[in-house]
């Protein structure tokens, strides 16, 4: 039979997401590729230290300890192949079964998504993101500055998502920003037994369902909604999730307060949001990702 990734949950990944490869990427960023590549090659035995999402995909693929394949992650990188070598050796040296990789050396990589059926794409290239973003997959932009994540719960992958542009789609918050806070809270009244259109993270928390759902005795799934909605806004959100099938295992709304210090007593192993503002501050807690869509990111 054909090979497939049909069954898998798929996450694509750039090579300065999973590794810190900051050093290596300012001679890159300086105009010097060449540079770069020797530098690469130079330490192709010395394995890259760990970047911001490898918490994630290393918990992710321990869904597949027990032989069952189900979680398939591949490099989506703007690299070079040379380069490409050593996040091979890195993630092998990590104890990270990496078998796919796509090494474009410059080119944008994002077209490669469709192909790989992915679920999710994370990278540090804000275009790249974006692209993906308007082609229909779940993207977020990682930012290397953020927090690692805690090791608190080795057997537990743990997402936080916000909710408006995120989980769902922005048509609230189109109301919200066009016409205040009490505007927004009686629309969603107004329709809480409708739920909202989806927001281009649904596709992923779906896969996050049914990989819990496949089950592997040792690893599960631990999600949390973590939005600005207050009461009575929160239920349109709730019911949405319910019409969806799907259950979060944490709901926080928030009113607007801070969501930093909450997303670090919860400790997941990355964090999704559409606002900068937000995204920036829970990078002082935790790992967090910028989703480019709706609104606030025209």
């Amino acid at each position: 039979m054909p090979v497939t990734l049909d069954d898998k949950l798929v996450v694509a990944i750039s090579s300065r997401a999973l590794f810190n490869l900051e050093e290596e990427n300012r001679l890159f960023e300086a105009g010097d590729p060449e540079a770069y590549m020797r530098l690469q090659f130079e330490r192709l035995d010395q394995p890259a230290q760990p970047g911001i999402a490898y918490s994630l995909v290393q918990k992710l693929l321990r869904f597949n300890d027990d032989g069952v394949q189900r979680v398939e992650v591949v490099i989506l990188s703007r690299n070079d192949p040379v380069s490409g070598m050593r996040i091979f050796r890195s993630s092998n040296a990590a104890g990270i079964k990496l078998q796919r990789g796509v090494f474009t050396q410059g080119r944008p990589p994002f077209g490669y998504l469709r192909a790989l059926r992915a679920h999710l794409f994370l990278s540090v290239n804000a275009a790249d993101v974006r692209e993906a973003l308007l082609a229909g997959f779940p993207a977020a932009r990682v930012l290397v500055e953020s927090v690692k994540a805690s090791d608190a719960f080795p057997n537990e992958v743990r997402i936080a998502f916000d909710g408006d542009a995120v989980l769902f789609s922005d048509e609230a918050e189109r109301i919200f920003q066009s016409e205040g806070l009490d505007a927004f809270q009686a629309h969603e009244q107004s329709k809480a037994e409708l739920p909202l259109p989806e927001g281009p993270f649904k596709p992923l928390l779906m896969a996050l369902h049914r990989l819990q759902m496949a089950g592997n005795s040792s690893m599960r799934i631990r999600t949390a909604l973590v939005t600005a909605r207050s009461a009575p806004a929160h239920e349109r959100a709730i019911r949405t999730l319910m019409a969806w099938n799907i259950r979060v295992d944490e709901a926080m709304f928030l009113g607007g307060l801070p969501k930093g210090e909450f997303l670090r007593e919860f400790e997941p192993d990355f964090f999704f949001d559409d606002q900068t503002g937000h995204v920036d501050a829970a990078a002082r807690h935790v790992p967090a990702g910028h989703v480019a869509s709706g609104i606030s990111n025209p």
